[in-house]
């Protein structure tokens, strides 16, 4: 595959879209319609790889920040209804901010027939042990742990957890509610039960990055009995997602105890959880993102999407929600507009080899 025109909207200092456009033979225009048509007057690729990240942008109230991957988006079906013609788009990350806006993302490819992909590198990088869980099991219960800021490290987490439970049996039937509490209020639930403590301890023991006592001399440790966990983290936050269907599972982001994302689940009739780590190599050999990219690259060869977006839209809406739960105030709220079903793609998608 060539890349054959860029688009950016941004250019600080250190920008390396010039030198990259001289040495691969490219350019770069100044608007998306004209990076789409290659500077001429109809549509000149054959796909096209969004990505709205970075750069200076605002952040609304509940801190998120407002990456106009709608808008880029919305630049793009212009085009693709000017010219009579659409190809694949591959979306980085979560679709939108905004629901409603991503709802109309996915509603504009099945409305003009183009293939639209997008989401994080996580649901498909490798895992340790190599687990996936079969289509149309009897899940019970489900854990994910994950790290980093809100709003973009949550949403790598939760996409994470939804690419497991969404093979629950009767497929993926949307969030009915959602509450996200933070604080010492998080252990507190666990203790009562709001969330399985068997199923933390379950997460990280496929951590390979515990804190604390490991950091400092190399043991092995339980973090949960031995109290570490509660001295090491000083803002845990707990995402409540109640799905259609009657299932509930749960987020722990654990900033201070560990630096992978774990994740753990309850089948029905087995003893034990079954649980994994989504395993991100370390820097500068981020292969996982090349895991990424060989499903942008079936997207962009077959005009399909190896799974559906549908599954991005509804972890936005999720991150959306939540995130209003705690500007007002960490209440419950109902989310009827999260209606989203889906399937979950027959064939495992992660990295095996």
């Amino acid at each position: 595959m060539r890349v054959v025109s860029m688009f950016v909207d941004q250019k600080p200092e250190g920008n390396q879209s010039e030198d990259r456009a001289r040495e691969f033979g490219f350019t770069v225009y100044p608007t998306i319609a004209e990076t789409l048509r290659c500077g001429g007057e109809n549509i000149a690729v054959d796909a096209v790889l969004l990505i709205g990240e970075h750069g200076d942008y605002p952040h609304n109230e509940m801190s998120q920040v407002l990456y106009p991957r709608y808008e880029f988006f919305k630049e793009c079906v212009k085009v693709f209804e000017e010219d009579g013609k659409s190809v694949p788009i591959f979306n980085d990350k979560h679709l939108s901010y905004s629901f409603e806006k991503a709802k109309e993302m996915v509603n504009d490819g099945y409305r003009l027939n183009f293939g639209v992909l997008a989401g994080s590198s996580l649901p498909v990088t490798w895992r340790l042990p190599d687990v996936d869980l079969s289509l149309g099991c009897e899940l019970e219960d489900a854990l994910m742990v994950g790290v980093g800021g809100s709003d973009p490290m949550d949403y790598h987490a939760l996409e994470a957890m939804q690419c497991m439970v969404e093979r629950r049996k009767g497929g993926e039937t949307g969030v009915a509610a959602v509450q996200l509490i933070d604080g010492e209020e998080v252990w507190k639930l666990g203790e009562k039960g709001r969330w399985s403590m068997e199923l933390l301890e379950a997460a990280l023991s496929r951590s390979d990055t515990p804190c604390g006592l490991t950091d400092e001399d190399g043991r092995t440790q339980d973090m949960i009995r031995n109290g570490e966990i509660y001295r090491l983290v000083d803002n845990p936050a707990a995402y409540f997602i109640e799905y259609n269907d009657g299932f509930k599972a749960t987020l722990l982001m654990i900033n201070g105890a560990i630096r992978d994302y774990c994740f753990a689940a309850k089948l029905k009739g087995e003893p034990l959880p079954v649980s994994t780590q989504f395993f991100l190599t370390p820097t500068p050999n981020v292969t996982y993102s090349a895991c990424l990219v060989s499903k942008i690259e079936e997207l962009f060869e077959t005009g399909v999407a190896p799974y559906p977006a549908e599954r991005t839209l509804l972890v936005s809406g999720t991150l959306e929600n939540c995130l209003l739960s705690r500007h007002r105030g960490h209440v419950r709220l109902e989310t009827p507009h999260l209606n989203v079903e889906y399937s979950a793609p027959t064939e495992s998608q992660h990295a095996q080899r």
